[in-house]
């Protein structure tokens, strides 16, 4: 069990829990989760609250393989409209905020956000550590290898397990050090890494758990999924359930996903079997 402090409020990790994807991005590679309007992402969030969503999060920027990166300033005015009126109609909710801007993650968690989700390991923004430990928000940390420009331009590790888990014992101790309480930790499947290496990251997430850290796992209808079956992300739905299943079944303590009912469902039935 894990017990996250979000700005006060404790979030009880008892029981694995699901993380509802909203893009205000137009650019997002699954179309569907794209939500650039506030009362369309307001249906989504309560839609995704309905199906069981334990955290919302909020995206302004695309980081799918070879997006081009916008500014902070554009990135804010994608996503505070949406955090606010999120918060305001669903104060209770946990909401997280997708960016490696300590600018955005500030300024969003002072709009309602209390989760800051760092896709860089907070090596994009050298103040964003810092940042977060003094708005006293969990923090999770992925690993990327390169940049979102060209993470997947030829990927090489020796071993990607030892390599990703080395990089999360010198990044842990790097947020512990700036004063951060509370670290989730993403292995970041699809950035910076090749099919192989997210399956092998998948049958291997069990190493994880000696960082003893919440493990989140990002796997909904990515490439690994759709290329291997020779589909489209729209047509990825069950995949991403067969997948997300292995990581819960490996140690995954948060499923981030564009399909909450189905990652709830697949959360509920793993439950029922360990017990």
């Amino acid at each position: 069990m894990f017990t996250l402090n979000c700005t006060g409020r404790l979030l009880i990790i008892d029981h694995p829990l699901v993380m509802g994807i909203i893009n205000t991005t137009p650019d997002s590679f699954y179309a569907s989760s794209r939500k650039t309007n506030t009362d369309k992402a307001l249906q989504e969030a309560a839609k995704m609250l309905k199906e069981g969503a334990g955290i919302l999060d909020i995206g302004g920027q695309s980081t799918r393989p070879g997006s081009k990166q916008i500014s902070a300033e554009e990135e804010l005015q994608r996503v505070l409209p949406i955090i606010e009126a999120i918060h305001k109609t669903f104060p209770e909710t946990f909401i997280s905020i997708d960016t490696y801007y300590s600018s955005v993650a500030k300024a969003a968690v002072n709009a309602g956000a209390c989760i800051v989700n760092d896709v860089s390991g907070g090596l994009h923004d050298e103040k964003m550590l810092n940042t977060v430990a003094t708005l006293k928000v969990p923090y999770i940390c992925m690993h990327m290898k390169g940049k979102q420009t060209d993470m997947q331009v030829n990927p090489v590790y020796k071993n990607v397990t030892k390599e990703v888990l080395d990089f999360f014992i010198e990044r842990t101790a790097a947020c512990k050090t700036a004063g951060i309480l509370d670290v989730i930790i993403d292995v970041g499947f699809g950035f910076g890494k090749t099919i192989a290496h997210n399956f092998q990251l998948l049958k291997e997430l069990n190493v994880f758990k000696m960082l003893g850290k919440p493990i989140l796992a990002g796997l909904s209808r990515k490439s690994t999924i759709y290329k291997t079956l020779g589909i489209t992300a729209d047509e990825a739905l069950n995949g991403t359930t067969v997948l997300n299943t292995i990581a819960l079944l490996n140690g995954a303590t948060i499923l981030r996903v564009h399909d909450v009912k189905e990652a709830v469902e697949a959360v509920q039935l793993i439950e029922a079997m360990k017990k």
